[in-house]
């Protein structure tokens, strides 16, 4: 064979290699884009594709916090996290809030502030299963969860009975006292609606005026955290068309007000109370006044902003197609005491 005729059988083998080759890197390149291409729908379908009425997905799915809080009645780190597994929204901290707080133990709340070991998840898919609202009662399910970890608790284990006898902790009788809202009984709450659990555990009844401190923004409209049965939490602004971002900015109002008369068998005396900071009895003869006590208020629909549950549906920055809400305020009932959605 010829050097001529040899060249050009190299040539044509060269040749039918390097398009050989083209045509497996292609073929990789395809199959890497149909790979990444069919996990990012997959990831979508199982992120949006929400069979509840709602999908929250992609909003607020990664804070990753750690900061030391310096407050003389915390010095310790504040953890947080929020991620998402495209099902659910799960939220791991240790309760420790980021921001200034009261002075604890204090002489009306004898508790320190400890870590807590906080696991839950959200639903990224909320549905209302109940219109008027399903209510919470007791410790076995937090009603909700700040961004920073710190539970929403409302409600308190204080209780009078009907010939005034009452308790802060662990009380007996039908009549259950407020945290806010009253100067009747005092709970050692601080500038943030918040106090402490004998197990060092701080929570939220109502504003948590510093952690919206640092949150705000959108105007005023601050997103501070999620029910349990995964609709967003806002505190007390909101637009005054509730389906109108472009509309005026306003704090919302409850539709709660004081009953005119109270309920037959009220106490309106304190003969005692058990169970304080003292573990004494104190205060003897003094009055209950009207907002002392859960049963004090009742529910007028369309009174004013907001629904039973202290919520609403309409628009909000993050949710500009719209969405069910709750929303903290100033005024009773503070924070929802049922739940829409299935938790």
């Amino acid at each position: 064979m010829d050097t001529e005729t040899k060249s050009f059988i190299l040539t044509q083998i060269f040749t039918v290699t390097i398009f050989k080759m083209k045509s497996v890197l292609n073929l990789l390149i395809l199959l890497m884009f149909l790979a990444c291409s069919s996990s990012e729908e997959s990831q979508e379908e199982v992120s949006t594709n929400c069979t509840g009425d709602f999908s929250t997905a992609g909003v607020f799915v990664d804070i990753d916090e750690e900061i030391f809080n310096d407050d003389e009645s915390v010095n310790l780190y504040s953890r947080y996290s929020w991620t998402s597994d495209g099902v659910d929204r799960i939220l791991t901290g240790n309760g420790i809030p980021n921001h200034e707080v009261g002075t604890f133990p204090n002489s009306d709340n004898p508790n320190t502030i400890r870590e807590q070991n906080v696991n839950k998840r959200f639903t990224l898919c909320p549905t209302i299963i109940a219109e008027s609202g399903l209510e919470i009662v007791g410790p076995a399910l937090a009603i909700a969860y700040a961004l920073n970890s710190v539970k929403f608790d409302p409600a308190t284990a204080g209780r009078c009975n009907d010939a005034g006898e009452c308790s802060l902790a662990q009380g007996q009788g039908r009549w259950n006292i407020e945290a806010l809202g009253h100067d009747s009984f005092d709970f050692g709450d601080d500038m943030n609606h918040a106090h402490v659990q004998p197990t060092g555990e701080y929570h939220y009844h109502g504003i948590p005026e510093l952690l919206v401190e640092l949150l705000e923004d959108n105007q005023g409209i601050s997103l501070v955290g999620w029910a349990s049965d995964g609709f967003p939490v806002y505190a007390r602004y909101g637009y005054s068309d509730p389906n109108n971002s472009n509309s005026t900015i306003k704090p919302l109002t409850p539709s709660y007000r004081l009953k005119s008369e109270p309920d037959a068998n009220r106490p309106t005396t304190l003969t005692s109370l058990i169970g304080g900071p003292g573990q004494g009895t104190t205060n003897p003869n003094t009055p209950i006044s009207m907002g002392a006590f859960t049963q004090d208020y009742e529910y007028v629909e369309g009174l004013g902003d907001l629904d039973e549950c202290n919520g609403r549906f309409g628009v909000t920055p993050e949710f500009p197609e719209g969405i069910y809400y709750y929303v903290v305020t100033d005024d009773f009932p503070f924070f929802t005491r049922c739940l829409k959605g299935k938790t």
